[in-house]
């Protein structure tokens, strides 16, 4: 299954106006997705705002919404500047309240806790245990945490209780870092979206990986990956979408587009028929 992820149409890299924006979820919904990943700090709220205006007066339960607790927005908050860290309980409590009213929903299906690399701790007792709290009250369905390392993700499976993880560019054809931590979530039975399976757009001929430029060793593996993918006549982008939903562990990816043209292409590339051969030789 492919989600949109929404930080593009929340001005990730470039801005993104208006109407791409909306056109730009319309041509998710009419091409079947239905799985929505945003976040406070995409935009200093923008991305939850946009996707929200597009979802309202949409039957509530033909859609699945996933955002994001652990960076709140200061009263000046603007772009991709002044969002600030905060894991506590309290925090996570005004954060998906303040993300509800952004989205217009009553509920969110998926809440995570985000990026809290530094914070183990207090995102572990303060928003996690909040988390768990809304859980079991059932204000929401599925409650994880989502980050672009495997290690403390680790730990969250075996020492807290979650339903899910969003990893972000762990588990991509160029990056499989993440073993030992899909194994960890069979064990545990964690579902796995995985994100950023471009690795930042290095994988579709940008020159960026892990949001910085991408050095050299890199670009050469990613050349030797598009070579092996050209031998068997299938664009290294359809390697790259379909390869994390070979794993048993990974249920979905989410895909950021900040234009029609870019979701098509997706799911397009998605839906193309990849050789088993050229699995066996990518390993």
């Amino acid at each position: 299954m492919i989600g949109l992820g929404t930080a593009p149409i929340g001005g990730l890299y470039a801005p993104v106006d208006e109407d791409t924006a909306r056109a730009t979820l319309n041509r998710a919904w009419a091409l079947g997705i239905r799985a929505f990943d945003t976040a406070p700090y995409y935009g200093s709220g923008l991305a939850e705002r946009r996707l929200g205006a597009f979802l309202h007066g949409k039957s509530r339960d033909a859609f699945t919404v996933s955002t994001k607790i652990g960076r709140l927005l200061g009263p000046d908050a603007s772009g991709w500047e002044g969002a600030y860290f905060d894991f506590s309980r309290d925090a996570a409590l005004r954060s998906l309240d303040e993300s509800l009213e952004r989205l217009g929903l009553d509920r969110v299906d998926i809440a995570l806790v985000h990026d809290p690399d530094d914070h183990y701790d207090e995102a572990l007792a303060g928003a996690f245990r909040a988390l768990q709290r809304l859980r079991d009250e059932g204000v929401v369905r599925a409650i994880g945490v989502g980050m672009n390392q495997t290690e403390m993700l680790c730990r969250f499976a075996r020492e807290a209780d979650p339903d899910c993880f969003l990893v972000a560019g762990r588990w991509t054809v160029l990056d499989r870092s993440a073993a030992e931590l899909l194994s960890l979530c069979q064990e545990h039975h964690i579902t796995v979206v995985a994100g950023g399976v471009f690795n930042s757009g290095v994988l579709v001929g940008g020159t960026t990986f892990d949001y910085e430029t991408a050095s050299s060793e890199v670009l050469v593996r990613v050349a030797a990956l598009r070579e092996t993918c050209a031998r068997w006549g299938v664009p290294l982008e359809a390697a790259a979408l379909q390869f994390p939903l070979r794993h048993p562990a990974v249920a979905s990816i989410v895909v950021g587009c900040r234009a029609p043209a870019e979701v098509e292409e997706d799911v397009l590339f998605s839906q193309l028929d990849v050789p088993d051969a050229l699995w066996a030789e990518l390993g």
